[in-house]
């Protein structure tokens, strides 16, 4: 592996668990985006765009107002960046969330300038249950 892909996934980790943990707290660490981000957001029947690091923070919190969890990510550096899948799950309004999402990021100087965001959509509590009822899953 040459020295330049060692260092393109290095920079794509870093910046994986750095949107890890703004997804599951809220804030963006420093640096993870750059003034300019590109947000474009598919979520079933939806899609939404954002430009801008603030515009980009608040189309977050439009749909996640408060912190998350991410029990599962996979991450696949990129020759532009990154890929990250997720599971996601928080408690909003006395009840519980999940959903599935795949981040696709191009990086630029180290920060993520566009990011494609593509989702299940939010499952409740119910519907969590409805699908370990009627679904086995092969793998988690």
């Amino acid at each position: 592996m040459s020295t330049t892909q060692v260092s393109a996934e290095n920079t794509a980790r870093v910046l994986a668990d750095k949107f890890i943990t703004f997804l599951e707290t809220g804030t963006a660490p420093q640096e993870l985006f750059t003034p300019d981000v590109f947000v474009d957001f598919t979520l079933p029947r939806w899609r939404l765009q954002a430009q801008g690091t603030q515009n980009a923070l608040a189309l977050r919190t439009a749909g996640h107002p408060g912190p998350s969890r991410v029990p599962r990510s996979r991450l696949d550096a990129t020759t532009t960046g990154f890929i990250l899948e997720v599971e996601e799950q928080w408690e909003q309004d006395h009840e519980s969330w999940y959903c599935r999402e795949l981040f696709r990021a191009d990086v630029s100087d180290g920060s993520i300038s566009q990011l494609s965001v593509y989702c299940t959509g939010d499952w409740d509590r119910a519907r969590v249950a409805e699908h370990s009822r009627t679904v086995r899953l092969l793998k988690p």
